[in-house]
């Protein structure tokens, strides 16, 4: 800081601004350096590619006896034509039965699968910043005897 003007001076401002990035890349460094695990997956038979992440606060798991639900929600940077085409290999190679797909510009594009008398909703759209994927399914859980 300049004692005269009460302004500070070009090495003050310097040496912040080298702060400033300093934190900035650290910050960039930890993110690139963090271990891609894969989503989090309630059904073995419903792989979510990596790059997308689970959102618990926007999701719902229900279980009881005879019954397990979910509606599980990912956030990621994919785009979403890809995602969806992923989506339907994965979920064919896994035994699921694509039964149709619809999609508007506002709601994004829904998916629909049946496997053993199970159904599976996908709802693939985007947001501001990342692209969405939803997952909705049940499962009966008990077994005739």
């Amino acid at each position: 800081m300049d004692a005269r003007t009460g302004h500070a001076g070009a090495g003050f401002r310097t040496a912040l601004a080298l702060l400033a990035f300093g934190m900035l890349a650290s910050l960039a460094a930890g993110c690139a350096t963090a271990t891609a695990r894969p989503p989090r997956s309630e059904f073995e038979d419903i792989a979510v590619p990596r790059g997308l992440t689970y959102q618990p606060d926007k999701s719902t798991v229900i279980e009881s006896p005879a019954v397990k639900a979910a509606r599980l929600v990912y956030r990621g940077r994919l785009e979403p034509v890809s995602l969806g085409q992923a989506m339907r290999a994965t979920l064919e190679a896994n035994g699921w039965r694509f039964v149709s797909t619809s999609s508007t510009p506002s709601f994004g594009t829904l998916q629909v699968y049946e496997k053993a008398g199970n159904s599976l909703q996908l709802r693939i759209h985007e947001g501001l910043w990342y692209t969405y994927l939803e997952v909705e399914t049940s499962r009966t859980t008990l077994v005739n005897q």
